[in-house]
């Protein structure tokens, strides 16, 4: 079937990086694969991440359907655009559609974008991830790509006012090789595995990273910036439930 929305909105992103002059670094766009189904998990630290791992993929000349909160999919606007790209709602409530939906999608041939964290990580380190992704792999035989992305926290985050000022912030991903799960594999040590690879990933983009993270509000605790730790995130949400 014709794609019909998706190639004009990845015009409307590109001019939206040439707007904000983002500086785009990609390592391992070699491992996506030309055909076939793949299972893309990636962290999550900004709002925009979805559409730059998917400017990631471009070279490959594929195409990534994405697993979305249903709130998006609700939206009158941005709901039928959601739709006409072939994304995934998930309803958080009620998992089980989705789950499905994705191991339709990887059954014909797609690539699936999954975050399995879930929510955006405000400490900027990965948080614990939902294993659906190793399940999902499991079921359908489709390698998983550990995926990360850094610097994208700088443009647009969560609880942070967003910077669309021309600042030409280095982004980076980096989309490592794959790892072939069986149906006969162990949820707990590939969850683990998976782990390793994505924290494997993000200290080495870190670690190129031109910027200092020093005092930086994008930057975790870890590195010397000023992002609230998991702990202190965890303590905040305590409280709110206490009040």
């Amino acid at each position: 079937m014709a794609e019909l929305v998706y190639p004009p909105i990845i015009g409307i992103v590109k001019s939206l990086w040439k707007y904000l002059g983002l500086q785009f670094t990609f390592y391992g766009e070699t491992h996506v694969p030309k055909k076939g189904p793949a299972i893309l998990a990636m962290n999550h630290v900004g709002y925009l991440d979805f559409a730059i791992v998917g400017t990631a993929v471009l070279p490959s000349k594929r195409l990534v359907r994405f697993m979305a909160k249903k709130e998006i999919f609700d939206n009158p606007i941005a709901g039928p655009l959601m739709r006409g790209m072939k994304h995934i709602s998930v309803d958080r409530k009620n998992g089980g559609p989705s789950f499905i939906a994705a191991l339709r999608a990887l059954k014909n041939g797609e690539i699936v974008g999954i975050f399995p964290e879930a929510t955006i990580s405000q400490s900027f380190e990965l948080k614990d991830m939902k294993n659906g992704v190793i399940r999902l792999a499991m079921e359908s035989g489709a390698p998983i790509l550990p995926t990360v992305i850094w610097g994208s926290q700088r443009v647009w985050t969560k609880n942070v006012k967003r910077d669309f000022a021309h600042r030409k912030y280095p982004i980076y991903v980096s989309i490592g090789e794959a790892i072939t799960l069986n149906p006969d594999s162990n949820v707990e040590e590939s969850m683990k595995i998976l782990e390793s690879r994505m924290r494997e990933l993000l200290t080495q983009l870190q670690n190129d990273y031109p910027d200092s993270p020093i005092g930086q509000r994008w930057a975790p605790a870890r590195l010397g910036g000023t992002a609230p730790t998991p702990q202190e995130i965890e303590a905040r949400k305590a409280q709110r439930k206490e009040l």
